[in-house]
Parts: structure tokens; C-alpha cells; sequence
């Protein structure tokens, strides 16, 4: 019997391996969620580094009261949308590392939308 961790890194594995065949050229926005911090980040195609980097426990995120609620992936989404933006980033593919599209990731992909990026 596999543990709840050893499924989600085979979900995980799973929805990269389908991005990478549909992703030729475009970055990856990649989330990944604790009990107390919510971060997404652009990964180039080859996934040798990242190009953006946003967190509710770096600087930005000092402004938030809680870093696990929608309000901060909302805050995580329209800030990782900006810093793209500013980069000449406008088109990303959506990488939700094998967590369900509810909550906090759908707030996160919901504000980065509405902040411009195209997923």
C-alpha cells in the first residue's frame, strides 16, 4: 500500500510528463502549497531554472496576515503575473503538482488570469 505522499509524487510525475509534450517554448507556472505557505514559480522549458519566484514567506508576503488562505493565493497569483508581465512573459502552461484544481490553487490560477498571464 503506497502512502499519500508517494501517490502525490506520482500524480506529480504524471501531469509533467503530459505538460512537457504539450508545452514546446512556454514556461511552467509551478505551485506548491504547505499547512502555513502558499508558492508558485516559472520554470523555464527545460526545467533548469527558474525565472520567477513568489512566495507568502518571502518579502512580498509580508504584508499578508495569514499565508494559507485564498486571500494570499490570490496575492501569490496576481504578484507571479506581474513579475512575468515584467519579464515578457505572457503565455505559461499551468503546473498544479498533482494537487486537486480547488481552493487555494484554483485562487492562485484564477487572479493570475485575471492579472494577465494566458494558461
Amino acid at each position: 500500500m503506497l502512502k499519500s505522499s508517494q501517490l502525490q509524487q506520482r500524480r506529480k510525475q504524471r501531469i509533467r510528463t503530459k505538460l512537457k509534450k504539450v508545452s514546446v517554448g512556454m514556461p511552467r507556472l509551478c505551485v506548491h502549497r504547505t499547512n502555513q505557505h502558499t508558492y508558485a514559480q516559472l520554470i523555464d522549458q527545460e526545467g533548469v531554472k527558474s525565472l520567477v519566484l513568489v512566495g507568502t514567506a518571502g518579502k512580498a508576503g509580508k504584508s499578508l496576515k495569514n499565508g494559507s488562505n485564498i486571500e494570499a493565493a490570490k496575492f501569490v497569483g496576481k504578484k507571479v503575473a506581474e513579475l512575468a508581465l515584467a519579464k515578457g512573459i505572457e503565455k505559461v502552461v499551468f503546473d498544479r503538482s498533482g494537487y486537486l484544481y480547488h481552493g487555494r490553487i484554483k485562487a492562485l490560477a484564477d487572479a493570475a488570469r485575471e492579472a494577465g498571464l494566458k494558461f
